[in-house]
C-alpha cells in the first residue's frame, strides 16, 4: 500500500512539474501571441484586458504602413546566404580539422565565437566606410552576410566536427586505395554520411543568425535593416507601442520555429549521433 501510494504521489509530483514548466515556458509566448491580436491599451492595463476582442489591425498595420515585407525578406537573405556559405565552407573546415588533426585551427574557431560582437564592430564599421558599404545596397548585404559568418562559420565547425571524426578510417583507407583523393573522399564519402550534422548545424547556425541583433544595427542601412532591428523602432522614450511589438515578436519567431518544427526529426537524430561518436 505505501508502495503504490509513493508511487502515486511521485507520477503527481511530475506531472505537476510538467505543468510549471509549460507555464513558465509556454505562457510569455502564449501572452506574446494574445497581445498581437490586440490594442496596446488593452495589454498594458493592469490586469490586461482577456476579454476584449481580437484584431487583426496590428499586423495590418506592419505590412501596410511599415513594409515589414521588405524586412522579413532582409532577414532571409542575411541568414539564409550566412547559413550556406557557413555550411560550405565549415564542412570543409571540420573534415580537414578531423582527417590532418588540425586541433589549433578549431581552437582558433572558437575563440572567434567567444568574443563578444562588439568587440568587431569598430573595425569593421571602419572598413565598412571606406569601400563604401554603408551606402550601397548590394555591398551592404555582402557585409551583412560575412559579418554573420563570425557567428555561423564557428557554430558549423564546431557541430560537423563530431561527425566527421566519427567517420571510420577504414572506410576513408578504402577510398584511397580506389585512387580518390582528399577532395573526392570528402564529396563522395565523407559529406553524404554527415546529412544528419549538416541538418543540425544549417539549424542552428541559421537561427542564430536570425536572431542577432548588434551587427545590423550597426552596420546596416535604411534599406536593409532586418526585422529585428525594425521592431526596436515600437520603443520610443516614454511610449511603447506594444500591440505592434508582440505582432512584430511572433512574425520573427515564426520562420525559425516552422523551421525547427520541420526539422526536428533530422535534429533529434543528428544531436544524437554527434554526442555518441
Amino acid at each position: 500500500m505505501n508502495s503504490s501510494r509513493s508511487r502515486t504521489l511521485g507520477m503527481l509530483g511530475t506531472y505537476v512539474a510538467y505543468v510549471v514548466i509549460l507555464v513558465v515556458f509556454l505562457g510569455p509566448v502564449a501572452f506574446m501571441f494574445w497581445g498581437s491580436l490586440h490594442r496596446s491599451g488593452q495589454i498594458a492595463s493592469s490586469p490586461p484586458d482577456f476579454t476584449a476582442a481580437a484584431t487583426f489591425d496590428n499586423y495590418v498595420k506592419l505590412f501596410q504602413n511599415m513594409d515589414f515585407g521588405r524586412y522579413l525578406v532582409n532577414s532571409i537573405v542575411i541568414s539564409g546566404g550566412a547559413t550556406l556559405i557557413g555550411l560550405a565552407a565549415g564542412a570543409c573546415a571540420a573534415y580537414c580539422i578531423a582527417r590532418l588533426g588540425l586541433r589549433l585551427l578549431s581552437l582558433v574557431t572558437l575563440v572567434a565565437r567567444m568574443a563578444p560582437g562588439v568587440l568587431f564592430l569598430i573595425p569593421l564599421r571602419v572598413v565598412a566606410i571606406k569601400f563604401g558599404a554603408l551606402e550601397s545596397v548590394p555591398l551592404n548585404y555582402i557585409l551583412l552576410i560575412l559579418v554573420h559568418l563570425i557567428i555561423t562559420l564557428p557554430l558549423c565547425v564546431w557541430l560537423l566536427l563530431p561527425f566527421f571524426e566519427g567517420i571510420p578510417t577504414s572506410i576513408q583507407e578504402a577510398a584511397e586505395i580506389d585512387g580518390c583523393n582528399l577532395r573526392r573522399t570528402f564529396w563522395v564519402i565523407a559529406l553524404p554520411m554527415v546529412k544528419p550534422g549538416l541538418a543540425v548545424a544549417g539549424v542552428i547556425s541559421f537561427i542564430f543568425s536570425w536572431n542577432y541583433f548588434l551587427f545590423a544595427l550597426a552596420l546596416a542601412n535604411v534599406n536593409t535593416l532586418p526585422m529585428t532591428v525594425i521592431a526596436f523602432n515600437f520603443i520610443g522614450i516614454g511610449q511603447y507601442d506594444w500591440g505592434g511589438l508582440m505582432a512584430a515578436a511572433v512574425i520573427i519567431a515564426a520562420p525559425t520555429t516552422l523551421l525547427t518544427l520541420f526539422a526536428q526529426r533530422f535534429l533529434v537524430r543528428g544531436l544524437a549521433g554527434g554526442a555518441v561518436k
